[in-house]
């Protein structure tokens, strides 16, 4: 009896782990909208230099490139981005890159733009939209403040 009631034990045990989190996987970055966008090319304008980005195939880079072209004053933030609030809200899958890189065009929350020029850690959930094809002159053609910049469908 005591062994019958230890196998069904061991079996329940098997059952309950299997289908719970003994098997979880480690959390992951959601790394499915990291695929480019056809045709997703957009010239970003700073003073008089041109830089193209290129945008990923997700919801929130669709929902941005229908509002372009967008020309805005792009507050400076941190030495490492530059950030606008939109007027409206774009739809958002968010996650934790770990790592910003220079070029990085994301979402922050629903609504705020933020183009990054310095590669850093982080611990803040983004929403990535595309970013710089080449970032050569990338952070001096944006400088250390505020700055207007241009997005446009290339």
């Amino acid at each position: 009896m005591k062994t019958s009631f230890l196998i069904l034990l061991t079996f329940i045990s098997i059952f309950i782990c299997s289908a719970s989190s003994c098997n979880k996987k480690e959390d992951t970055i959601n790394t499915e909208n990291n695929v480019p966008m056809a045709n997703g090319k957009i010239k970003i304008k700073i003073g008089s230099q041109i830089f193209t980005a290129t945008l990923l195939d997700n919801n929130s880079a669709k929902v941005f490139k229908k509002i372009l072209p967008l020309t805005i004053n792009m507050i400076e933030l941190n030495g490492n981005e530059k950030y606008y609030d939109l007027p409206n809200n774009l739809p958002t899958n968010s996650s934790n890159p770990k790592t910003i890189k220079n070029g990085d065009l994301m979402l922050y929350g629903s609504k705020t733009l933020v183009l990054f020029y310095k590669t850093f850690s982080t611990s803040y959930s983004y929403t990535k939209l595309g970013s710089v094809d080449d970032t050569t002159a990338f952070a001096s053609a944006l400088g250390s403040g505020n700055t207007t910049v241009t997005f446009e469908v290339k």
